[in-house]
């Protein structure tokens, strides 16, 4: 049988140590289990049965696999120590089998974006943000839809522009949108981003350092590599729609406790096609699964045992491709969720109210 494994590790330490070893997650401090994840070996998680192509029928199998590293000590930690820490997980992979191995959450991020890591391994390597790319920009659109936001009109934010998901997000969304403002932390970078948006399309480009920017945006679409939170509920428009792709994310909690008049969702939320068992818990509904777990899934189904996405330099054209091919195989994007909580219609409803109200005179 056709298979995959993806790399999973803990975004927030004391709650995904907790899902699977119950006791270390509930007595350990966060402290602990930073310092101590860097002598954890890599930890086997589930067995992944039941993706069926909607196709083809064909069905594969696949592994979530852990690396022990917290975001802060992948960011804190020398970079060699965190390939070695990944490399290490990978070669579990090789061990059960696996033919083709998932980057997910800062695994990805860190260092050269995958290339040293897939360069270590004897199998293909995909961080999967080609797809995670895709399913971004199609949340933003269908969250705009709800929210009665007409994308031609509306003024557009891409937080994290430069980086290699933002970057593409910023030149799929320059067809869309009247005006786009492109924040990232190197202005030089950005004026390179914002030339290929311009060939994008006829959107007015803007760019700037300065994160208050966004302020100005009906949409805001957040993907960096910060480790902490970086947007506050005081950054935003009334009636604005956040799309955070970020793990950890980038929106604070604050936002959804102090903005009832701003809807925040998380990008990336696919359903995949088949009766799924993750065999693991790992925060999302049945048969939901990040977007760049379904690229893996994608290509395993496809056959395509090949390094898909590596690295920075991220093409519109792999980003069509793939969503095409996710497509043919029935993964499509899922319903909304917010901070663990499923976003629904009736949810939507009272953003839209409490922000007609707000702009008719309250203020935020």
């Amino acid at each position: 049988m056709d298979n995959f494994a993806f790399i999973i590790h803990p975004i927030d330490p004391k709650r995904d140590v907790e899902r699977k070893f119950p006791l270390l997650g509930r007595f350990l401090p966060v402290s602990a289990i930073n310092f101590l994840c860097r002598f954890f070996p890599p930890v086997y998680i589930s067995h992944i049965t039941g993706i069926r192509s909607a196709a083809t029928g064909k069905e594969i199998e696949g592994w979530f696999i852990a690396c022990p590293l917290t975001p802060a000590r992948m960011m804190a930690l020398p970079t060699p120590v965190v390939y070695n820490k990944i490399v290490q997980t990978g070669r579990m992979a090789e061990k059960l089998g696996a033919r083709l191995l998932g980057l997910g959450a800062f695994t990805s991020v860190v260092g050269d974006a995958g290339l040293t890591v897939a360069s270590r391994l004897n199998i293909p390597v995909t961080s999967g943000d080609s797809y995670t790319v895709a399913v971004a920009v199609q949340a933003i659109r269908e969250a705009a839809r709800r929210m009665d936001i007409s994308l031609p009109q509306a003024t557009t934010a891409v937080v994290g522009a430069t980086g290699a998901i933002g970057r593409v997000c910023a030149q799929l969304l320059a067809a869309d949108v009247s005006r786009l403002i492109l924040v990232g932390r190197r202005k030089v970078a950005l004026e390179e981003v914002a030339r290929l948006v311009r060939q994008r399309g006829d959107a007015q480009v803007e760019t700037t350092t300065d994160i208050a920017a966004i302020r100005q945006a009906d949409l805001v679409l957040t993907v960096t590599s910060a480790v902490g939170t970086i947007i506050d509920a005081h950054y935003l428009k009334i009636g604005a729609v956040v799309c955070d792709v970020s793990r950890p994310r980038d929106v604070s909690r604050q936002v959804v406790e102090e903005r009832d008049d701003v809807l925040v969702i998380e990008g990336g939320m696919v359903e995949v096609p088949g009766d799924v068992d993750f065999g693991f818990d790992f925060g999302f509904p049945p048969r939901m699964a990040y977007a760049c777990m379904a690229e893996t899934m994608t290509l395993a189904l496809e056959g395509r045992y090949e390094s898909y996405t590596l690295g920075r330099n991220i093409t519109v054209e792999q980003v069509m491709e793939i969503a095409r091919l996710a497509e043919k195989h029935g993964f499509r994007l899922g319903g909304f969720r917010s901070f663990e909580r499923a976003v629904t219609d009736e949810y939507i409803e009272r953003i839209k109210e409490n922000a007609r109200r707000k702009r008719g005179g309250e203020q935020v």
